[in-house]
């Protein structure tokens, strides 16, 4: 079946934050990571049957969603989650940060490795507990774990959870197997909770794998995953969570209720089921596109911006530029664009280690893509 990536969705006016947050109706988003394309016509289909039986009454998770989560995980990653695992929320951001407060005491600590996902760092204070920040080495345009400094943190006696982002946001990594497996030990020695952030993982590019940290050790973690990243249907709001260890699985539960986040909506079930049971052909020819339009940015800043970096994209639609060349702060350069009619992340929205740089999220049509390209060439070039 042929897909229409290509096809100029309008969202203005229809309440969508990435666009309706802009200052004017010029404003090119390449900010919120969401999607600009019309989501896998099965789960249009799918929400569409929903909408014509006309009931929109209190929903129960059917056992088919386990299932459908079981085997997607299954077939895409090599790792069947056993559906007995599976917990649901309305999001992976209301489910870190109900783990962090299942699993933590006022002033516990909970490590991090920045530049990382933003919420990360409210999903902490919020639960009045303390960030331990083991940044990321970053050497020739390229991330690494400081795996010295994790055992360090590790072993600081108020460190109760490890909080991983896998496939990394923003620095566009896919851990490896023998990165994780590092982490695995590290974390168990010390007695570390790993709670792993997933949402991604369906957006890692070949050769690069997505390894589900769970597949390495399920014992001594907990793993938050959704469709909604994966099929631009964040807007339902829904969420898997993959706990193996029946106490632990209690209580994540129990948080879950204490935080009335337990509850899905109609819409939001049958779409994951729609997703993972019918999507894998739209998926396969998303990522084609998506990594064209990286290819594109690439070639596009090698030519015209070549003192600015383009990190690999390893995994997600989130490319990150590293612009220290230019001498100018994260900030000033968010501005600077905005001004000149196209909205980014800067990188400190990512903490101080991210002081220089840029997000770009390219999950939007070509043409839209390459417009915001020249922006960035008039503006910073």
């Amino acid at each position: 079946m042929e897909y229409n990536f290509d096809e100029i969705v309008r969202r203005r006016g229809t309440g969508a934050y990435k666009w309706d947050s802009l200052p004017n109706d010029h404003t090119i988003p390449m900010w919120v990571a969401d999607m600009d394309f019309r989501t896998a016509p099965p789960i249009i289909e799918a929400l569409a049957r929903r909408v014509e039986h006309g009931v929109f009454g209190y929903a129960k998770t059917p056992a088919e969603a386990g299932e459908a989560v079981s085997h997607w995980f299954g077939r895409r990653h090599g790792f069947d989650v056993p559906p007995e695992w599976l917990l649901y929320t309305t999001g992976v951001v209301s489910a870190v940060s109900a783990i962090i407060m299942a699993f933590t005491r006022k002033g516990d600590r909970v490590i991090i490795q920045p530049p990382v996902y933003n919420c990360f760092f409210s999903n902490i204070r919020n639960n009045d507990c303390e960030i331990l920040e083991s940044e990321l080495t970053y050497s020739e345009g390229r991330y690494t774990m400081d795996f010295d400094d994790l055992e360090r943190k590790a072993a600081d006696p108020k460190a109760k959870i490890f909080l991983l982002c896998n496939p990394h946001n923003p620095a566009g990594r896919v851990w490896t197997r023998e990165e994780l497996t590092r982490v695995a030990d590290i974390c168990r020695r010390h007695d570390v909770l790993v709670l792993s952030d997933e949402i991604h993982c369906d957006l890692a590019f070949a050769p690069h794998r997505h390894i589900p940290f769970a597949s390495i050790d399920a014992d001594n973690s907990i793993t938050c995953s959704a469709p909604t990243k994966t099929f631009n249907i964040a807007g339902l709001h829904i969420a898997n969570i993959w706990v193996k260890d029946v106490e632990l699985r209690r209580r994540v539960d129990r948080a879950l209720n204490i935080n009335e986040v337990c509850d899905l909506n109609a819409f939001a079930t049958d779409a994951l089921i729609a997703a993972y049971n019918q999507g894998e052909e739209w998926l396969d020819a998303l990522k084609l596109y998506l990594w064209d339009n990286y290819l594109r940015l690439k070639a596009f800043f090698h030519e015209h911006l070549p003192s600015l970096t383009v990190l690999p994209l390893e995994g997600t639609y989130l490319v990150w530029v590293d612009c220290s060349a230019l001498g100018r702060t994260s900030d000033e350069l968010a501005k600077a664009l905005l001004a000149d009619g196209l909205k980014v992340n800067e990188g400190t929205m990512y903490g101080a280690a991210g002081e220089g740089f840029i997000r770009l999220n390219i999950a939007c049509p070509r043409q839209q893509m390459l417009k915001g390209l020249d922006i960035i060439k008039r503006t910073l070039g």
